[in-house]
């Protein structure tokens, strides 16, 4: 589990292929001291496991199926991700629960800038859309964020200036994609009234 308040920013070194399987090479962190093979690691809100630690790097192994799924798959040397270690069970949660299972890539419709305000409009799925409600939690590259405006076909998120700083989310694009895990909660309710 994560919280989805993202820690610090990381760099591909390179994201390889093998038989059935990716390699992913970040350089590790400086305060990433603590991160040992087996731990979880949200890249980009994508919960991933650390495999190999070497020469300053961590390695992920990815499925295929993760590729697909995410904005992963368009990761080259020297882009940078968003990085959280699992949370502790004695920590606080400073943003909402996050299992890093990210539903699928939307893509960035518009941004909106005024003085101190920007505004992501996100585009998804219809059938991911039920589980994004006006004042929900929803979670954009490991960011934890409230939904603002709802669509039919899109969100709107807010950031405020610090949040543009210190996570990758301020250098995105429209028509880039992001990893979106939608509100835990909306998916148990809208399952259990059938």
């Amino acid at each position: 589990m994560f919280t989805g308040i993202v820690e610090t920013t990381g760099v591909v070194v390179s994201l390889a292929k093998k038989e059935n399987l990716f390699i992913l090479e970040l350089e590790k962190p400086v305060d990433f001291n603590d991160v040992k093979v087996g731990d979880s690691i949200a890249v980009d809100g994508v919960c991933l496991t650390v495999t190999l630690i070497k020469g300053g790097a961590f390695h992920f192994d990815l499925m295929k199926e993760t590729l697909e799924a995410t904005a992963l798959k368009a990761l080259k040397a020297g882009a940078e991700v968003n990085l959280e270690r699992a949370m502790k069970a004695e920590a606080r949660v400073g943003g909402h629960f996050v299992t890093g299972h990210v539903d699928a890539a939307g893509l960035i419709k518009d941004i909106r800038t005024l003085p101190n305000y920007v505004e992501y409009r996100i585009t998804l799925d219809k059938g991911l859309m039920r589980y994004v409600v006006p004042k929900g939690s929803v979670t954009i590259d490991g960011i934890s964020l409230t939904v603002g405006e709802v669509k039919k076909k899109w969100f709107a998120v807010y950031f405020i200036p610090h949040t543009l700083l210190v996570t990758t989310i301020g250098k995105k694009k429209v028509g880039d994609e992001v990893n979106i895990e939608t509100d835990l909660l909306a998916k148990y309710i809208l399952k259990s009234r059938g």
